[in-house]
């Protein structure tokens, strides 16, 4: 007997609209967001939130209150003496770092209570997504960058589409990485041809749904096609979506993806450099070296 064609599970014409809703539900069954998780995305939404409150918030979750302690006392601050006070730590760190690191350990601390398909890596999807925010950010420290202080949270959240994808429509999440794994077309294309989105739309969306700003939502939109993202207007402004997609494409180039279909391309530091850091990079390659490995064991 010959060889049976191989099956495409589902159709873009008659999923679309129901990937997107089970993607809703996917979202709605995430752990709720702790008080202080709350706030972070409060502060991103630039509504007036307190910074005292912020780390009175800290001091009563101890978890929390201990990883902050950790983080500024470790070998990435350089700092004499130990520091034994959260009110000390946040006046040490300032707000944007305060507000990175935990808002990357209490969404990785969400994120891990969620039970996921045989195949999926949580560990792997937290550390892609930590890299990139880390990445994403320094890189939008050293260069005109729209909405440079939405950096951390739209590396954070760019592949939240692939956790709903996996979490809400498990059969399709199936046929991309099977047809990936042929190799035949890129996975933003199977993407299309399976459910008539991507996982960057889907990620977008969800975002919106948090009121996070639209800047964001952009940059996550567009992370995979910066060329398309509407608001790269402005002389010698950066978008963040192409600043979202060199880290992102960096990250996977080390080996560092977020799920085990996304492809690893060659690591090619060309793909920042393109940017235009010029004799910056070096300086945020080290610094990104620094920071991952001082919060990587938070992950």
């Amino acid at each position: 007997m010959g060889r049976k064609a191989d099956k495409v599970v589902v159709t873009a014409s008659t999923t679309t609209s129901e990937v997107r809703e089970r993607a809703q539900r996917a979202l709605g069954q995430l752990p709720p967001f702790s008080p202080i998780l709350n706030r972070l995305i409060a502060s991103l939404a630039q509504e007036d939130v307190s910074f005292a409150k912020l780390a009175e918030l800290i001091e009563k979750d101890t978890v929390l209150a201990g990883n902050v302690l950790r983080l500024v006392n470790s070998a990435l601050f350089g700092l004499r003496g130990t520091v034994n006070s959260i009110r000390h730590a946040v006046s040490l760190l300032g707000i944007n770092k305060l507000r990175n690191a935990v808002l990357g350990i209490s969404v990785s601390r969400m994120w891990n209570q969620v039970k996921t398909p045989p195949g999926w890596s949580m560990a792997n999807f937290n550390l892609h997504s930590v890299g990139v925010a880390i990445l994403a950010d320094l890189i939008s420290q050293r260069m005109e960058v729209q909405y440079a202080e939405g950096a951390f949270a739209a590396g954070l959240f760019h592949d939240l589409g692939l956790l709903l994808l996996a979490l809400g429509s498990q059969e399709e999440y199936k046929e991309i990485a099977r047809l990936c794994q042929i190799g035949e077309k890129s996975r933003r294309e199977i993407e299309l041809e399976v459910i008539g989105m991507t996982h960057a739309d889907l990620s977008a969306e969800a975002l919106a749904s948090w009121n996070l700003p639209d800047p964001i939502q952009i940059a996550v939109r567009y992370h995979e096609t910066p060329d398309l993202d509407p608001t790269g207007t402005e002389p010698g402004i950066v978008t963040l979506s192409k600043v979202l997609s060199a880290a992102d494409e960096y990250v996977r180039g080390i080996g560092i993806a977020p799920a085990s279909f996304s492809g690893t391309p060659e690591n090619d530091p060309q793909v920042l450099a393109l940017l235009g850091l010029d004799d910056r990079l070096p300086g945020v390659l080290s610094d990104f070296e620094n920071e991952f490995a001082a919060i990587k064991p938070y992950f």
